[in-house]
């Protein structure tokens, strides 16, 4: 489940199954809220779905609303997370490194990715508690802030990334590619169709997710 945007106040909130690739249940909406994909599954649900897994993105708190069903989280995700505090081509060896361990995700298994940055960690880990003292104020801060930043979230986000590694009779995807691509297809045919009416476009979506 994954949603995309037009501008700021009109996105699709889209619910896809992985095994059919089917389309099975979408809002329009102005803002993306766990309040609502929580209402998607048990709308499903209640149609008759089993719902043997979810994969999502990490939103705050929408992974933990659902502690019956597992959750797959976007590996996509926290490697565009870590790269916001990092950037792309950091400079620091201790961010190269890291950056070497999260380009092992797509490519391992959950052990020897939970190894990698045991031992990243291990390496860094008086770097990472370096602290700076502000001349004017006497007060010390973290000196790496970003660096523990990006470690914090991936160690903190780590229970969600092999969830497809633990239910591996699930066959779960480890990613919301299939929804990605397919909110991609879709905003590249309606940009052929600028200036379409609010109501025009909701038509064309319907129209397109249906097929």
């Amino acid at each position: 489940m994954d949603t995309t945007y037009w501008g700021r106040n009109f996105g699709v909130m889209l619910f896809k199954d992985a095994i059919s690739k089917e389309n099975l249940l979408k809002y329009y909406v102005k803002n993306e809220t766990n309040v609502l994909y929580i209402q998607g599954v048990k709308e499903l649900q209640k149609r008759g779905f089993t719902i043997d897994a979810i994969v999502c993105d990490g939103r705050k708190g929408l992974i933990q609303s659902f502690p019956h069903i597992p959750v797959q989280m976007c590996q996509f995700h926290p490697s565009s997370i870590i790269r916001r505090y990092l950037t792309k081509k950091p400079k620091l060896k201790a961010a190269q490194e890291l950056m070497k361990v999260i380009d092992l995700m797509k490519q391992t298994d959950k052990e020897s990715f939970e190894g990698a940055l045991s031992l990243w960690f291990e390496k860094w880990e008086n770097f990472l508690n370096e602290r700076t003292t502000n001349p004017l104020t006497s007060k010390s801060f973290y000196t790496h802030k970003k660096l523990r930043s990006a470690y914090r979230s991936l160690k903190n986000n780590l229970p969600w990334l092999f969830t497809w590694h633990d239910y591996d009779d699930l066959k779960i995807p480890n990613t919301t590619n299939a929804i990605d691509g397919h909110f991609a297809d879709l905003k590249n045919k309606l940009r052929n169709h600028n200036g379409m009416s609010l109501k025009r476009k909701m038509k064309f979506i319907d129209g397109f997710l249906k097929a």
